[in-house]
């Protein structure tokens, strides 16, 4: 018998006008912590608003050192803790400008936000780069000279690179690069033909290594600009969880109910005598049958975008935040969630348990990279990202994780490069590689980790025999909904 589930219509519209009666309210508050700004946002709840609110903050290259979170039916309470890089506040008032529109009344269309400029010196704006060119997504076997053979083909065919970011994750690999058509004088390629054309030869070159019938996962696919384009960091996870990379996270640091003592006491002796976290990435889940909720626990080495990665995750995997609250000390980061599917159930059998487990996993090692990192500033041209992974190929190194960017005459981007044996790459072949890419800026960073953020107030994380940050997340919330008063910066 045919089982036929009704659901009920929601015009989306309804959405844009409870945002319109009911703009987002957004505080940001430099008096109330002594070494960080506080962020505080109040507004409509809808599903992927958490999101869309961390997603800001990381693109600002801010740190979240803290954050509580809470949503009460059609509301939604939050507060970051945020620094920049450097561990200040947020006291420049573009910056200030610029959240309070991308967060609030503004969201819609940019609202007045202009472009800004990080402590990083990235430039940040509205409009991303992914809505103005071509997009081109690649996913498939991880394997040495890959990024170098796309972008030789890119190059051939009359396409300059705009922007890049590639990650490689569990022997699979993926890459967005944005283009625009260089035998035209620039722009977005958008003759289906030529289009084409530029998808067969690269379907050619990632389909090489696999074999014939060998039943390889791999993807090409070119777009054209759309003003809906999804965010590039969020694509690239969605792009690596369809190719199912998150198998091969192991579940060996996965608990449940019962099991968060030993956790914990064997948490203990994973931080080295600094107070540095030098275990694996940890993930607890358990049922919160009281208030209906199932409770995901994820304990990993801190660093920036680690709660944008862990966000966007559940989000993607159709799972709804109803409480949250994140905190850091030194590099240990803790997160609890209090979640649930959007169907309204919970994560009741062993198998979603491990499933969400595998792909939290999965998306904190994403970023994990792995090598030494060479930062590149140089003139912008044609062939520029050709010509850069030429030179790794040719000295032997494989590119673990890579982004560039260009912004008018000036090209700057990150590689992580590793020797074909997956060891670190030796200063003598470092410096012949600077040599051979000549006319550029090179600086490298032997530590490709990030500095630990400074946590906001003295109170830091503590690690007892039964870990909760229910009592602290429920403390939290009932102070919210009174601490949103006027700006102070």
């Amino acid at each position: 018998m045919e089982i036929i589930v009704y659901k009920p219509y929601l015009d989306p519209e309804f959405e844009s006008l409870i945002e319109r009666v009911h703009p987002p309210r957004v505080c940001i508050d430099n008096d109330a912590c002594g070494d960080c700004t506080l962020v505080k946002v109040d507004s409509a709840n809808k599903h992927g608003i958490l999101l869309e609110m961390v997603q800001v903050l990381t693109d600002l290259d801010l740190v979240i050192s803290k954050s509580y979170i809470s949503s009460d039916g059609g509301w939604f309470m939050d507060v970051f803790h945020v620094t920049d890089q450097l561990g200040n506040k947020i006291t420049d008032e573009s910056l200030i400008h610029y959240i309070q529109q991308s967060l609030g009344s503004g969201r819609r269309g940019g609202g007045n936000a202009k472009e800004v400029q990080t402590c990083l010196g990235k430039v940040v704006g509205p409009r991303h780069v992914s809505t103005q060119y071509t997009a081109l997504e690649i996913t498939g076997t991880d394997r040495p000279g890959l990024l170098s053979e796309i972008s030789a083909v890119l190059t051939e065919l009359g396409c300059h690179v705009v922007s890049a970011a590639a990650w490689t994750h569990n022997t699979r690999s993926a890459c967005i690069i944005y283009v625009e058509d260089a035998s035209r004088g620039g722009g977005p390629i958008t003759d289906p033909d030529r289009l084409t054309k530029v998808e067969e030869q690269l379907e050619n070159v990632v389909s090489a290594h696999h074999g014939n019938g060998s039943g390889e996962r791999k993807r090409v696919r070119l777009s054209v600009p759309s003003a809906s384009r999804t965010h590039t960091e969020r694509r690239l996870h969605q792009l690596m969880f369809a190719d199912r990379d998150y198998e091969e996270c192991g579940t060996g640091d996965y608990t449940t109910e019962s099991g968060d003592g030993d956790v914990d006491r064997k948490m203990a002796l994973e931080l080295d005598g600094e107070g540095s976290w030098t275990g694996r990435t940890e993930v607890s889940i358990e049922s919160c049958n009281e208030k209906g909720y199932s409770v995901v626990r994820v304990r990993s080495r801190d660093r920036p975008k680690l709660l944008f990665d862990t966000v966007c995750t559940l989000t993607d995997m159709q799972y709804v935040v109803f409480h949250a609250a994140v905190s850091s000390n030194h590099s240990v980061a803790v997160q609890e969630y209090y979640i649930r599917h959007m169907d309204g159930c919970t994560l009741d059998t062993e198998t979603e348990r491990c499933r969400v487990t595998q792909c939290l996993i999965a998306a904190i090692e994403r970023r994990v990279s792995h090598g030494l990192r060479l930062d590149v500033c140089t003139r912008n041209r044609v062939g520029l990202l050709s010509h850069i992974t030429r030179v790794f190929r040719e000295y032997g190194l494989s590119v673990s994780r890579a982004e560039i960017g260009t912004r008018g005459e000036t090209a700057t981007g990150s590689f992580y490069v590793i020797d074909l044996s997956g060891n670190d790459v030796d200063s003598k072949t470092v410096e012949l590689v600077r040599k051979e890419i000549g006319g550029t800026v090179l600086e490298v960073n032997k530590s490709s980790g990030w500095p630990a953020p400074t946590s906001c107030s003295n109170g830091s994380v503590e690690y007892r025999s039964r870990f909760s940050l229910g009592s602290l997340l429920w403390a939290q919330l009932e102070r919210l909904s009174s601490n949103f008063g006027s700006i102070r910066s």
